[in-house]
């Protein structure tokens, strides 16, 4: 009896789980420059950008490839606006064309855009347990507690003594299994465990999946004002 009351204090609740994912992978100020590669049906490409974000905005410019290069995207509140120097435009993302698809990827606007902590709008639950190669993980059940979630319920698989997801599910309000991601390269960063690759596999669409690489990261940095404003577009 005392073993079973052991194991059951041992587990953590849904909230703790997310509190710490939050802990790893949120943060006020954060400055990423990245790599996707994003593998189609025929062949695959590779699109490299730089982002800014800080709370729920962010700034992104692509640098490559060529055909990219000069794009920026900025979302300020719930609003994304992107600009194509190819037609000297800038144009706002809203409502259904949220869930395009981010330059051929199995990322979609939306993806990239919700950057708030899941405790915000997530319940969470430990619904098991489950060893993923050779790391103990609590698998988590979260469902919504916002409409404005892209995904209604998710289920985590968190290692149990980093607090990082390792595996995720992401569903529709109907059920309906959407994407499933795995997270790889786990590496510490002053006192939080970040993964340095995320592959995201849109389960509607052909082709093997966009791997997201992490190049360089840097938290609580100093962002330039101008960069979460409209100007920084032009």
């Amino acid at each position: 009896m005392m073993l079973i009351t052991g194991a059951l204090c041992a587990q953590p609740s849904g909230k703790e789980i997310l509190d710490k994912i939050d802990a790893n992978m949120s943060s006020d100020t954060r400055y990423v420059k990245s790599k996707m590669i994003i593998h189609g049906p025929r062949s695959s490409r590779t699109v490299e950008s730089e982002s800014w974000t800080e709370g729920t905005e962010s700034f992104t410019e692509y640098l490559a490839p060529a055909r990219e290069k000069g794009t920026k995207m900025l979302k300020l509140e719930d609003k994304l606006w992107i600009f194509s120097p190819s037609t000297d435009r800038t144009i706002q993302i809203s409502g259904h064309m949220l869930r395009q698809s981010v330059m051929g990827s199995d990322l979609s606007y939306e993806d990239m855009m919700d950057d708030r902590k899941l405790s915000d709008v997530y319940n969470a639950g430990v619904i098991g347990s489950e060893t993923i190669g050779e790391t103990e993980c609590w698998i988590v059940e979260m469902r919504a507690t916002e409409e404005d979630v892209a995904y209604q319920m998710r289920k985590l698989w968190v290692d149990q003594s980093r607090f990082i997801p390792l595996k995720e599910e992401l569903y529709a309000k109907s059920g309906k299994l959407l994407k499933k991601t795995e997270l790889s390269n786990i590496t510490k960063h002053g006192s939080r465990w970040y993964p340095e690759k995320i592959t995201f596999k849109d389960m509607l669409k052909k082709g093997a999946g966009t791997e997201f690489i992490v190049d360089e990261i840097k938290f609580d940095v100093e962002i330039p004002e101008h960069l979460l404003s409209k100007a920084s577009l032009r």
